[in-house]
C-alpha cells in the first residue's frame, strides 16, 4: 500500500508545473483596494478564483509529496550493487512535460464540461503512469536535480537488466551504490561511490 500512495504522490508531483501554469491562467486579482481583515472580500476573491484555490493546495500538497519522498529516501537502504552498465534517459522528463502538461494548459477554464474532461484525464493519466510504472518520468525531479538511468546492476541475488535508477548523482559502469527499491524495477540509489 505504501508503494501505491508514493507512486501516487510522484505522479502529483509531477503535475506541479501544471498547477502552477494553473493559477497564472486562471488567477484573478482584486481591481480595487481592500481590507485584509475582511472576510467577506476573501470569501469573493475565492468565488471568483476556485481554479487557483484548488491548483494553489494541489501545489501545496506536491511541496509535501516531495518532503515525504525525500523523507522516505533518508531512511535504511538495502546491500549496495554494482552498476554494470548505465544509460542515461533524462529525455523522459521532457516527453511527459511536452506530451501531457503542456497541451493541458490549452483547456478552456471557464467551461464546466472542459473542467469535468481534464480533471477525469488527469486521474486517468495517473492510472496509466502508475499501473505502467512511469511514475519516475517526472519533470518536477528533474528541476530539483534527480537523473534518470536504464542500467544493469549486479546484486547479491544475480544480476538484473534494464533497471531504472533515479539519482541525484551522475553515475557510471563500475561504480557501487546503496538503494531503496521504489518498484520491482525503479530503485532509488544514493551515496554514490567509485
Amino acid at each position: 500500500m505504501n508503494d501505491i500512495r508514493r507512486k501516487i504522490d510522484l505522479y502529483v508531483l509531477s503535475l506541479a508545473l501544471l498547477f502552477l501554469f494553473f493559477i497564472i491562467l486562471t488567477a484573478e486579482l482584486p481591481k480595487e483596494p481592500f481590507a485584509l481583515r475582511d472576510i467577506a472580500y476573501w470569501l469573493a476573491l475565492a468565488e471568483v478564483n476556485p481554479i487557483a484555490i484548488i491548483s494553489l493546495f494541489l501545489l501545496a500538497y506536491c511541496f509535501y509529496a516531495y518532503k515525504k519522498f525525500d523523507f522516505d529516501l533518508r531512511g535504511t537502504t538495502d546491500i549496495p550493487f554494482e552498476i554494470k552498465k548505465s544509460e542515461g534517459i533524462n529525455y523522459e522528463h521532457l516527453t511527459f512535460l511536452a506530451t501531457y502538461v503542456v497541451p493541458l494548459i490549452s483547456f478552456d477554464f471557464g467551461s464546466g464540461r472542459h473542467m469535468i474532461v481534464l480533471g477525469l484525464l488527469l486521474v486517468v493519466m495517473g492510472a496509466i503512469y502508475i499501473k505502467t510504472d512511469l511514475f519516475y518520468a517526472n519533470p518536477s525531479l528533474a528541476l530539483l536535480g534527480f537523473h534518470i538511468y536504464r542500467a544493469d546492476g549486479d546484486f547479491k541475488t544475480g544480476e538484473r537488466n534494464g533497471i531504472i535508477l533515479v539519482c541525484r548523482e551522475r553515475i557510471q559502469a563500475g561504480q557501487k551504490v546503496s538503494y531503496i527499491k521504489l518498484d520491482d524495477r525503479i530503485y532509488y540509489v544514493k551515496g554514490v561511490s567509485a
